[in-house]
């Protein structure tokens, strides 16, 4: 069926509600718009479902949404686990708690239970709900960081991690069987709930979500000894943190926390910020600002689902707020954790730092220093969550912590997914400590380079949209996989992996060898000189990413060799 026929379907079929069909007939004289509504069916990938709010197959709106879950729960029907329930969460965006109801509703028409929380929480707990209730699975309806008009649905398995291969391959090949719209069930709230299939979850799951994570701290005492001289300013970014941050930091005893008032409360159009990332140096603005009044020592923002941490910590010798990628806060946290646990005596035997082929090569030398063992897997916190259980399954290592590149980390194993609740809680125990010795932060972090390298890395992003953007991103992988270039800026390329192909080839003897991971659409090169680049299409957004880092001797040095290194692969790429 062709767009056009597939938008006059929904148009006229008496399935689709009258507000959706005004939608579309305020479109009718638009056929672009049209055919980016419907030339296909939003795609329900490894990572579930993301797109633009509104009518069409390729928009998220309740009638996509339903038909996702009725895949789900044809799944996991098939596996009959249906009576343990699926666990369901959602953020501050526009129709979350619409899309949560409809989603419940759907399981509950298939006769699996759902445990919905009573109002918007971070991806982290419902990770931590799932294992925590038993279910088979969860759904978290959020977009993380992406702009207002976006919303999404994330699935995960009884082990509380999104879910892996090959299990999300076989969930979306159920996904795909569900064609007929009419096929998908649903029932009557008030109904589902007398038949205790629609249940609400809430304080039980918070209050022991809290208790665990505060397992993590290492040096309560130092908390005490500083709780009235550490400041800390954060902001939520109108999303899920605001609640369970500021309730963790009150706990453990922090004074001086000071929330920026106007990014503290829900806000689906989050008002304040061009875009909710914080990635963003511009959505510091205001807590910055904020900051800057209260002589702060550190600055903290989560993204809307609370998943995902960024800093700013005071600079000693300048007294300006210097930012970090999320390679820095999350070897920071690290490092942190690996040297006072191994001070205490509490870092575990066989200790294992988890991280992905895109971050920062700087664990290799910290997990070294420390005994401990370096697992890396494919972008995308699922596999590290996924470590987590095969540790548990086959006794090799014990998990002590794990980081991507884009701000996420996660100490412990309460959750499976990265957690910015417990990364928050994390670094002020280290400012606090740091503090107690006469350093920041960003001093630390200085320490840090000075004793393993200045390792610096970055990312180069390409917004390809719609059909277009689609061909023009495979294109560019296409260039890439068929004729590898043998140098970037003058770093030769020492080893290429394929990871589609799942091979790796000596560029130097031509020799070939297995990646070890799954099949993933990614592109490495291994350069000289402790270098790295890679290119890997995004899994969630029309976009093509370009990865890069390097080991400099200074932090000027550092900055001029991946300026060059991303000015190469800019021109490798064009």
């Amino acid at each position: 069926m062709g767009y056009e026929e597939q938008y006059n379907y929904w148009l006229n079929d008496p399935y689709f509600d009258e507000k959706t069909k005004e939608e579309l007939r305020s479109i009718a004289g638009d056929e672009k718009e049209k055919e980016e509504r419907f030339y296909k069916e939003l795609e329900f990938g490894t990572g579930g479902l993301r797109g633009i709010i509104g009518a069409g197959t390729n928009r998220m709106n309740i009638y996509t949404v339903r038909k996702a879950t009725q895949g789900l729960a044809n799944y996991i029907t098939k596996q009959g686990t249906g009576a343990k329930g699926v666990a369901i969460a959602y953020d501050s965006r526009r129709m979350s708690p619409e899309f949560a109801d409809v989603a419940a509703l759907c399981l509950n028409a298939n006769g699996i239970r759902a445990y919905v929380f009573e109002s918007l929480r971070p991806t982290p707990m419902l990770s931590y709900a799932v294992r925590k209730l038993g279910c088979t699975a969860g759904i978290v309806v959020t977009a993380s960081h992406n702009p207002p008009e976006y919303n999404g649905y994330k699935a995960y398995w009884e082990d509380g991690a999104q879910v892996a291969y090959p299990r999300d391959e076989e969930i979306i090949d159920e996904v795909k069987a569900v064609t007929d719209y009419n096929d998908v069930k649903t029932m009557d709230k008030a109904e589902a709930e007398k038949a205790g299939l629609y249940n609400v979850i809430g304080k039980d799951i918070d209050d022991s979500y809290m208790e665990e994570i505060k397992k993590q701290i290492i040096h309560p005492e130092v908390i005490k000894e500083m709780a009235d001289d550490i400041k800390i300013v954060y902001s939520p970014f109108h999303g899920t943190g605001n609640l369970p941050v500021r309730r963790v930091l009150s706990e453990l005893g922090f004074k001086q926390v000071y929330v920026v008032p106007e990014q503290e409360l829900p806000d689906p159009d989050f008002t304040t910020l061009e875009y909710p990332n914080p990635e963003d140096p511009k959505a510091f603005t205001l807590a910055l600002k904020l900051a800057k009044e209260k002589d702060a020592d550190i600055v903290l923002a989560t993204d809307p689902d609370a998943d995902r941490l960024g800093i700013y910590a005071k600079d000693t010798a300048t007294g300006e707020y210097i930012p970090f990628t999320g390679n820095m806060s999350g070897m920071l946290i690290g490092e942190y954790i690996f040297r006072e646990r191994k001070a205490t005596g509490t870092l575990p035997e066989n200790p294992a730092l988890v991280t992905t082929i895109v971050t920062t090569n700087l664990t290799f030398p910290v997990a070294k220093a420390y005994g401990a063992d370096i697992i890396e897997v494919l972008t995308g916190f699922k596999y590290i969550g996924e470590q987590i259980k095969l540790f548990e399954q086959n006794h090799t290592h014990n998990y002590v912590f794990g980081l991507e590149e884009s701000y996420g980390c996660l100490a412990g194993t309460h959750a499976r997914d990265k957690d910015a609740v417990v990364a928050v809680m994390c670094l002020c125990e280290a400012a606090a400590f740091y503090k107690s010795k006469g350093i920041t932060l960003w001093d630390q972090m200085i320490n840090i380079y000075k004793e393993y390298g200045f390792f610096k890395e970055g990312i180069h992003t390409v917004t390809m949209k719609g059909m277009e953007g689609a061909a023009q991103i495979k294109a560019t992988m296409d260039k890439l996989r068929s004729n590898p270039p043998k140098e970037f800026a003058g770093l030769k390329v020492l080893k290429f992996r394929d990871y589609e192909k799942n091979e790796i080839t000596d560029m130097a003897t031509g020799e070939k060898c297995e990646t070890g991971l799954p099949k993933s659409n990614v592109l490495y090169f291994e350069l000289e000189n402790d270098s790295w680049c890679c290119a890997r299409p995004s899994g969630t957004e029309p976009k093509i990413k370009f990865y890069m880092g390097i080991k400099g001797t200074s932090l000027e040095d550092a900055r001029e060799k991946l300026d060059t290194l991303k000015e190469a692969v800019i021109a490798a790429v064009s």
